[in-house]
């Protein structure tokens, strides 16, 4: 099952994820980037968070048309990316792919990035899209899917070790990555897949130029 959350990081364009949107068997709207949905002609089938940021107007047309909508209180210790990830996985989605979550606050933006490796989401398939990149974290292996050339940094949170890679320029054979050093930024793929394992830590896997129906 295939859940997508668009959340409301500055200039969301949904135009390049409309067949994956198309796609999906649930949509939710996290607090303002339930807006996004209506720009593009489409409709979520949850809206939910504080709503501090999703003007009246938006939350009338829908409660007219019937959304479920989800109102939390704005003190609350989940951020609403969160609540709409928490609530994917217990709809059942077993794939989550977030828009909109990228730029615009750096506090945001990096608790979002972080938001990959909560221990909930561990046995799901999640991603951030954003301007032809994909962002996921590694729990222990991953297949990477991209065109030879295309970009792909590995970056660990804390020390990672036993990292095996296959398919990218610059393999690694069993090493580590150490949080701090720059070693995993800038490698590429040298054929149409790529393969990436992980013994022990965790690693945030960025790449361009994956299709984003899969």
């Amino acid at each position: 099952m295939l859940a997508v959350i668009v959340a409301d990081a500055p200039n969301v364009d949904l135009t390049p994820y409309l067949p994956l949107l198309a796609s999906a068997d649930l949509l939710i709207g996290a607090d303002g980037g339930a807006r996004h949905f209506v720009r593009h002609g489409l409709q979520p089938q949850v809206v939910l968070g504080d709503l501090d940021s999703l003007e009246p107007e938006f939350i009338a047309r829908f409660q007219a048309q019937q959304v479920e909508i989800q109102r939390f209180p704005v003190a609350k210790d989940e951020t609403d990316l969160e609540l709409g990830l928490l609530l994917a996985l217990e709809r059942g989605a077993t794939r989550i792919r977030v828009l909109g979550a990228l730029g615009g606050r750096p506090d945001m933006h990096l608790a979002n990035h972080l938001l990959l490796a909560h221990p909930l989401l561990k046995r799901c398939d999640v991603a951030l899209l954003d301007a032809g990149w994909q962002v996921r974290v590694i729990f222990d292996a991953i297949t990477l899917h991209g065109t030879p050339g295309q970009r792909v940094s590995l970056l660990p949170l804390g020390d990672a070790g036993g990292i095996t890679t296959s398919g990218l320029r610059y393999p690694l054979r069993d090493e580590p990555l150490l949080l701090g050093p720059a070693r995993g930024v800038s490698n590429e793929f040298i054929s149409a897949a790529a393969s990436v394992m992980v013994r022990s830590g965790l690693l945030v896997v960025m790449n361009e130029g994956e299709t984003v129906v899969r």
